[in-house]
């Protein structure tokens, strides 16, 4: 359950590295098994490097109770994803790198809810995309580290048959959409060009703070700037995964142009009126603060100006 580098789900892509082990299908077999008692039990969890995607958050802030947002300040930390600073967020451990989950010897606290790193392991999950092809092929590695004894058990298992009983499939489908979109921006490299702060931090509500991210989408701003249905907003305001599938498409908007969502007619002659708003009434506010400020001074020196006539 180590997410270790480059093995970990979320490698530098496109993937042409010869450092790396030979990707493996899903029909390739892997001799692996762990349980409550095998003499390594845990000692992943004591070395957790565990990078998180949407739907992870999503069921592990359901599972303690949380809003994302609280969620992401007790449980994460922040990382860079790539070189243009696109934001990630990893779990957070203590000071010895043993993931907070962690309940003793009993094992994971959250094993149902458990992250699609931890369910896979010790399988990486690989997004493959061959120079000038559109499309990523999902292909697999396996981690081997020193600590894991699983790997000496005498069990063959596929892939495909090994995620299914992980319950990574679910997991997949959710994540699909985002990590197509993180590899089509680490793919794409400077063609693109270094996202807008603003953009990147579009990108790390959407992503990983889905309850401000509802809030943002609720709004009236958002709802006067963008044709959506009134069944599209009943729909987000209780479905928290129908809001992180319409996040994965309004991404793809933000972040590269595609006219995923589409805005209403007259949204951008409201923006310049509502700026040019804001900057009138931010001029009016200095007019009038430089004239309070010159009142005041001309009163501080009242004695010596009539001193002076």
């Amino acid at each position: 359950m180590n997410d270790t580098k480059p093995n970990g789900p979320f490698p530098d892509i496109p993937f042409h590295s010869a450092v790396l082990p030979e990707a493996m299908q899903a029909e390739t077999k892997i001799r692996f098994r762990c349980y409550k008692g095998i003499s390594c039990f845990n000692s992943c969890c004591r070395r957790a490097d565990i990078t998180l995607a949407p739907y992870d958050i999503l069921r592990l802030k359901r599972r303690l109770g949380l809003t994302s947002t609280e969620f992401i300040r007790k449980y994460t930390v922040p990382f860079q994803m790539d070189g243009d600073g696109m934001p990630g967020v990893k779990l957070r451990t203590d000071e010895t790198g043993t993931c907070l989950q962690l309940d003793g010897d009993d094992g994971c606290g959250v094993y149902s809810d458990r992250p699609t790193v931890c369910r896979y392991y010790p399988v990486a999950l690989l997004a493959l995309r061959e120079k000038d092809s559109p499309e990523a092929k999902e292909r697999y590695s396996l981690v081997k580290e020193a600590h894991c004894k699983g790997h000496e058990e005498p069990r063959e298992i596929s892939i495909a048959d090994y995620r299914v009983e992980q319950g990574c499939e679910e997991y997949d489908a959710r994540n699909r959409e985002w990590y197509r979109l993180v590899l089509k921006k680490k793919s794409a490299g400077p063609t693109v060009g270094r996202p807008p702060q603003a953009s990147l931090q579009l990108f790390f509500m959407a992503s990983y703070d889905i309850d401000t991210f509802r809030r943002f989408v609720l709004s009236e701003n958002f709802r006067s700037t963008y044709q959506l249905p009134a069944e599209f907003y009943a729909e987000v305001e209780q479905d928290d995964v129908a809001l992180l599938g319409f996040a994965s498409r309004f991404l793809r908007q933000v972040l590269f142009g595609e006219q995923t969502v589409q805005e209403a007619a007259d949204a951008w002659e409201k923006r310049v009126d509502r700026r040019k708003e804001v900057w009138d009434a931010r001029k009016q506010m200095e007019i009038e603060r430089r004239m309070v400020a010159d009142d005041q001074r001309y009163s501080d020196d009242g004695d010596g100006v009539r001193a002076g006539t």
